[in-house]
């Protein structure tokens, strides 16, 4: 019941968060399904341009469009109003994240959490250990960013928040040598999570690819059977910019899962569709506020529901 009760008052919130998405998109696509007599080449064409324009991107755009060709004629639709609603269940069916993609919160695990300054990464990383501490597991948090000292007093800051233990080091410390003390204190407690902040430097990817290197090997030396998951915090209000870090961070790491964050404050949220789409990687996390619960699990239902429904 209480379970209920929160789910629902975070689909509020994310309804309210992709108000100016929903603004931006559901009013263009009412018209255009109203206003179109026939499913033809002009129809699919603006179709094309309201989604690319929404940030769900070219490819993205292009694989919807083929997929409700395709069931145009299978399921013999000939009005355009009809279409509306194959559209939002393309999208929800496309995104949808399976119950094994967090298989990590259920086993000892080491997640590894990835992103550029700015992006709420700390604050994300924060937010799920007292997710999950609510959800009665042992966390130790790990702040292995040691470019950024005011990185580490802000993820002390949310350690107190939320109850747990973390582990840090100093500023300009080898971060590799900060999670070799995360893992031990993660053994030595028997936590269930380790929740590892990394430094966010794009800019020098060649320096960041060998320290992420260097960090899974530790990991993999030390804590051979902790299970492994990466995820990459990026900022909804960037649009495609956040795509292409997402790009450039899974060519540093392997990624498996993706953190939005700062949905309530964007007109890009189509950008969910477009990464997850061209990614293939599930978003799993979306953040829709600043207090210590507004981020919570991805509903590809939900989403679609807050983004086309008025």
């Amino acid at each position: 019941m209480e379970e209920n009760k929160e789910k629902q008052g975070f689909f509020q919130k994310l309804k309210q968060g992709l108000t100016k998405t929903r603004n931006n998109i559901s009013y263009e696509l009412d018209s255009m399904f109203h206003g179109f007599a026939e499913i033809d080449d002009d129809f699919y064409e603006e179709l094309e341009e309201i989604l690319i324009t929404s940030d769900i991107g070219v490819n993205t755009t292009e694989e919807i469009i083929d997929r409700l060709k395709k069931d145009v004629v299978e399921k013999h639709i000939f009005k355009p109003e009809d279409l509306k609603q194959l559209l939002v269940d393309t999208i929800a069916e496309q995104m949808s994240v399976a119950d094994a993609d967090y298989e990590f919160e259920d086993r000892k695990s080491v997640v590894l959490v990835i992103g550029v300054n700015g992006v709420g990464k700390t604050t994300s990383i924060g937010k799920l250990a007292a997710k999950y501490k609510q959800q009665g597991k042992k966390v130790v948090l790990c702040a292995a960013d040691t470019f950024r000292a005011a990185a580490v007093e802000q993820l002390a800051e949310w350690a107190d928040r939320a109850g747990v233990d973390i582990i840090k080091g100093v500023e300009g410390q080898d971060p590799a040598s900060v999670v070799y003390d995360g893992v031990c204190s993660a053994k030595a407690k028997n936590a269930d999570i380790l929740l590892v902040d990394t430094a966010g430097r794009l800019h020098n990817k060649k320096n960041l690819m060998a320290e992420l290197a260097k960090i899974d090997r530790i990991i993999e030396r030390e804590y051979p059977d902790a299970y492994r998951e990466t995820l990459v915090v990026l900022d909804a209000t960037t649009g495609q910019n956040a795509l292409q870090q997402a790009k450039e961070f899974n060519e540093a790491s392997k990624i498996s899962g993706i953190v939005l964050t700062k949905l309530d404050g964007s007109a890009k949220g189509g950008i969910a569709i477009a990464i997850q789409s061209e990614m293939k990687i599930p978003v799993k996390y979306v953040g829709v506020g600043e207090s210590i619960d507004d981020l919570q699990r991805f509903d590809s239902k939900d989403f679609v529901k807050a983004l086309f429904e008025a």
